[in-house]
């Protein structure tokens, strides 16, 4: 089973959008990333990441609203020699699976479990019902089975229960993915809810199926650029003013991640207390001479005017916090300005002087 899950780590993805983020399955063959479509639901493009590619913006190719299936594009420089098997059988209760995932922004997660029910009926959809905690940020990722076969695809959970996971079939999967290819369609594409066709916007009949004559919902085509709003649109400013893409920085609306050199740079807007945190992740304390280093920690918190140097359980971060009221674009900017090129600084000089072990992003 180590040896399955391993394989999947090249193969799933994490899904960023400015309403949240979820995971997504890479099928090589068919040049897709397969996710949920409340993934993806608003959007034209989303930001995906995975092991053997950096952060980039793919399109979304196709929405399916009634088995909440999405495809994206897969991203250019994708290299993996890997290919997912998408089972064509049933799956039958009491079976072991694992489901893969980025859960609530965390990278790469397995939990494993039984098919609780091979079939449960919601909304005209057959789904697998598991036990395998299914947390938010699963969603899109694959369900396996202990031959490292794609049997569902995680969809949601039940809110007030107990490790209650549904996932869709592969088997469904495996005719829409294959219906979707068969007919090469080189546009945003979408499923009537009705009659399940897929249809592109310009097949529309004055906004109804051609196929069905039911009213087709646009907003399936027609996404809404996202504008940032208050303290939001400030802080993109800021960084975007600093040269940094704020498109590839959102991992949501109050939220964004910048790689910095090996640094990591978080900042996060804490609606409810009115603070911004922007915090630089530098890497883990060493095992040795840990005296030498809190010791040039602390003359460089004396002199520094800006930033703080802090321990969290193992990690040593670099930081700033700011009152959102007190924020605006000259000052954001000095201050900001100052932590980025100080991160990429302190990572090397204390990982070489001091033997700080480098950060991991995840």
């Amino acid at each position: 089973m180590k040896e399955i899950i391993s394989t999947y780590k090249d193969i799933v993805v994490q899904i960023h959008t400015p309403n949240g983020s979820g995971s997504g399955l890479i099928v090589k063959d068919k040049n897709i990333i397969v996710t949920n479509r409340h993934v993806v639901f608003g959007t034209d493009e989303v930001i995906v990441r995975g092991e053997n590619f950096t952060k980039t913006i793919t399109d979304v190719l196709y929405t399916d609203a009634l088995n909440d299936i999405a495809f994206l594009r897969m991203p250019d420089g994708y290299s993996s020699a890997e290919q997912v098997e998408i089972s064509e059988a049933t799956v039958e209760a009491g079976e072991s699976i694992i489901a893969i995932g980025h859960p609530l922004g965390l990278r790469f997660t397995a939990t494993k479990g039984i098919v609780s029910k091979a079939e449960r009926r919601f909304n005209n959809v057959d789904y697998i019902q598991v036990d395998a905690a299914i947390n938010p940020g699963n969603s899109g990722g694959p369900l396996i089975n202990e031959n490292g076969e794609v049997v569902g695809v995680n969809t949601f959970i039940y809110r007030d229960g107990e490790s209650l996971g549904f996932a869709l079939p592969s088997t469904k999967l495996h005719s829409i993915i294959t219906e979707f290819s068969d007919k090469e369609i080189n546009e945003r594409a979408s499923m009537c809810s009705s009659c399940t066709n897929i249809i592109v916007k310009s097949s529309l009949q004055d906004g109804y199926c051609a196929h069905c004559g039911n009213k087709f919902d646009l907003a399936e085509f027609d996404a809404q650029d996202y504008a940032p709003e208050g303290v939001s649109k400030t802080i993109e400013g800021i960084l975007t003013e600093i040269g940094k893409d704020v498109r590839l920085a959102r991992v949501g609306k109050v939220s964004w991640d910048i790689e910095e050199g090996s640094a990591l740079v978080k900042i996060t807007h804490n609606t409810k207390n009115g603070f911004i945190y922007a915090d630089a992740t530098l890497g883990a304390l060493p095992k040795e001479n840990i005296g030498e280093l809190y010791t040039y920690l602390l003359k460089e918190n004396f002199d520094l005017e800006c930033l703080t140097f802090s321990i969290d359980r193992q990690n040593i971060v670099l930081g700033t916090i700011i009152y959102d009221h007190d924020l605006n674009q000259e000052s954001g900017k000095v201050i900001l300005s100052e932590l980025f090129q100080k991160a990429d600084e302190y990572d090397d000089l204390l990982h070489e002087k001091y033997g700080m072990v480098l950060a991991e992003h995840n």
